[in-house]
């Protein structure tokens, strides 16, 4: 190691010392001992942590109350919530499409809102795909459900008996 201050070139690739790098600022760069570093781009062999999710922030200022900063989070589990208590007491296609419909309802606000606090739990075009099809998925069975099908398909009919009766 150089004594007079200036960082020593990296030894073969440098993966192997990375991972015990400590970023000061976003100038310079020393290992755990202290002795300056050449900064890498390169990732470092263990990470320690994760990175939040992009809208992952809170939705309200971090003065209100946690009811309030994870406001969309609980809209959506309420909205669920209901569905299932609704399911549970005979009215099965009402409460299922409030499930659905309430997953749906997470999709929208994690497209709309810049924070959504911890409704964000992947990348935003990840959340928005899982909780949209999901949420379609469930409104579309439930209204297709039997018997007396609120919604009929005839192409799915004729599919079925194809593929059972053929």
């Amino acid at each position: 190691m150089a004594s007079n201050g200036s960082a020593p070139a990296p030894d073969g690739d440098g993966a192997a010392g990375d991972a015990e790098l400590v970023v000061r600022d976003a100038i310079s760069v020393v290992d755990e001992d202290g002795t300056p570093r050449r900064a890498t781009r390169r990732f470092p062999l263990f990470t320690k942590d994760t990175a939040r999710p992009e809208g992952g922030g809170r939705a309200a200022s971090g003065d209100a109350p946690a009811p309030a900063r994870q406001w969309p989070m609980l809209a959506v589990l309420a909205l669920v919530g209901l569905g299932l208590l609704l399911t549970a007491f005979d009215a099965f296609r009402i409460g299922t499409v409030l499930t659905g419909t309430a997953l749906v309802g997470g999709a929208v606000l994690r497209w709309l809102l810049p924070g959504v606090g911890m409704l964000a739990v992947r990348s935003r075009f990840t959340d928005i795909a899982t909780y949209g099809v999901l949420g379609l998925a469930i409104v579309l069975l439930a209204l297709m459900a039997q018997p007396d099908p609120w919604l009929e398909i005839p192409f799915l009919k004729d599919t079925l008996h194809f593929t059972v009766s053929g």
